[in-house]
Order: C-alpha cells, then sequence, then structure tokens
C-alpha cells in the first residue's frame, strides 16, 4: 500500500538557519506498509512518527528518495488528487477537522468535492455513519458531540471517500478513557471486517497492542519493527527509550522479578489471567 525508498526530509529553513547544516528528520529510511495491515507506530515527540505520516498522503513531499501510495509517486502532481482519495488522514484534534454544523453535511463535504452524484452521496452517508455507530446523530450538531463521537465522525467523513488507507495520528489523545475505546474499536473493526489498511501514531500502548505490526522510532530512525508480541517483550529496552509498555505487560514483569515464571510476551488481560490462575491449582 505504501513505500518508502531512501526517504530523505528536513523542514524548509529559515533565512537565519540556512547558514547552519539542517539535521534531516530523515535520512535514507525505508519502509514498506502492506495493504490490508494494521501498523502501529510508537515513538517519542519529536522522533518523526507525525512527518513520517504526513509523507503517506503527500501533505509533504520527500526532500530525497521516493514515497509510493498504491504504487503513485507522490512527488508527482498528476497523482495528488487519487493519492488524498486513497490515503484519507484523521487529525489528533477532530475540531480541527470537521468543517460543517450538522453530521451529514460534514461526511458528505469530501465525496461533493470529489463531484460524486448526490444519490451515491446519500448512500455513502448513511452506510459511514453505520459503520461508525453515529447513525443516530445523523441530523445533530457536530458542536454538541462528544470528543469520541467528533472523532468517529471525522473516520466517517474519509469513510466517504472510499480510501484503502486510513492514517491517524494520535486521534485518541485529547480523549477520555471511553472516548479512546471508542475510537480504537472503530478503528479494528474497519480493519477486519472492511480490509482498509490502517497506520495508527499513538502513545498508548495498549492500542498499539490491537495492531498486527508495531514500528518503534527514535530520533527519525526505525529501531524496532515485528509483531506486538515481540515488541513488547522487550520491556527493559522500551523502557531505556523512555516509552512504557501495556499495563499487563508491566505487571507481568514485575511479577517474574518476584520469581513468577512468566511468559514474557503476555499483552493480553485474559491471557494473564489464564497464566496466573495456573498458580492457583
Amino acid at each position: 500500500m505504501i513505500k518508502c525508498e531512501n526517504l530523505t526530509y528536513a523542514y524548509p529553513a529559515s533565512e537565519e538557519e540556512q547558514a547552519v547544516k539542517i539535521k534531516n528528520v530523515f535520512e535514507n529510511l525505508n519502509l514498506k506498509i502492506e495493504k490490508g495491515s494494521f501498523t502501529a507506530v510508537l515513538g517519542h515527540n519529536g522522533c518523526g512518527k507525525s512527518t513520517l505520516a504526513k509523507h503517506f498522503n503527500a501533505i509533504l513531499l520527500p526532500t530525497g528518495g521516493k514515497v509510493y501510495v498504491a504504487g503513485m509517486d507522490t512527488s508527482r502532481y498528476e497523482y495528488l488528487f487519487d493519492i488524498r482519495k486513497n490515503a484519507g488522514m484523521v487529525f489528533q484534534n477532530p475540531d480541527n477537522q470537521i468543517v460543517a454544523a450538522i453530521v451529514e453535511d460534514e461526511v458528505a463535504f469530501a465525496p461533493e468535492n470529489l463531484g460524486v452524484e448526490p444519490s451515491e452521496i446519500r448512500r455513502r452517508v448513511d452506510d459511514v455513519l453505520k459503520i461508525v455507530g453515529m447513525s443516530d446523530y445523523t441530523t445533530a450538531s457536530t458542536a454538541g458531540l462528544s470528543g469520541g463521537q467528533k472523532q468517529r465522525v471525522a473516520i466517517a467523513s474519509i469513510l466517504a471517500m472510499e480510501p484503502e488507507c486510513i492514517i491517524l495520528d494520535e486521534p485518541t489523545a485529547m480523549l477520555d478513557p471511553q472516548g479512546r475505546k471508542e475510537v480504537i474499536s472503530t478503528v479494528k473493526m474497519l480493519n477486519e471486517k472492511k480490509h482498509i489498511t490502517v497506520i495508527l501514531i499513538t502513545h498508548y500502548m495498549d492500542e498499539a497492542t490491537q495492531a498486527d505490526r508495531v514500528i518503534v522510532m527514535q530520533k527519525g530512525d526505525i529501531i524496532m519493527d515485528d509483531v506486538p508480541k515481540k515488541v513488547f517483550s522487550r520491556v527493559d529496552e522500551l523502557k531505556a527509550l523512555g516509552l512504557d509498555v501495556p499495563q499487563v505487560t508491566e505487571l507481568t514483569h514485575m511479577l517474574k522479578d518476584y520469581g513468577y515464571n512468566l511468559p514474557d510476551d503476555i499483552i493480553d488481560i485474559d491471557e494473564c489471567a489464564n497464566e496466573l490462575i495456573k498458580f492457583l491449582k
């Protein structure tokens, strides 16, 4: 779905900065995201996660190397329309993305701009609001929605374009636990049932456990890339990077220090409970 070949990028320098060598955010970064996959990207603020995500739908363009979305070179202007249609982006703050006062108008906004027929727009609006669990809010005011509901409407607005890929840049950072649960549940369902490629940038490790693949970044480099169980089993390495691990993994790691013989790769509450039950028999 997405391929980075020797991606190099540096933000444009001001006149004052031009006399100083500006460090690249990325240097010769290579990455492939398979179609239909669910990838979580982790790392500290400033590691390059959001900058990378903005290359995935041509908000930013490489200063070196290439990025391809569904085979289309993002640096080719003639592909920009199709790239943005195929790879939709959901940002951290839904208020920065919502433009209409009524939910159905918000969801219809993108397909209207794509020139979709009115009857098809109506079908898409109804379908995607049902998918994200917002059918009862079709005529509701967007301003009166909760944070989680706004984020689900933002996701519906992207879905109405019928993209192959959705990139979510910390979509739950401003939400309460219930709102986070609603959004991640929706994202997981879209990946599993609709086979939409999902790229999730997050600071919440429990969200990352839902993915098929976890990428850990530091200073513009990919330093870990594996399935969640293998990445989160590297507790000490992640902590050395200043990152957390899922709470259940933290618990089992502490219990191992107390002498309990538990697997290193527990990331699921039920799995942890089943292992602990064995000590009661």
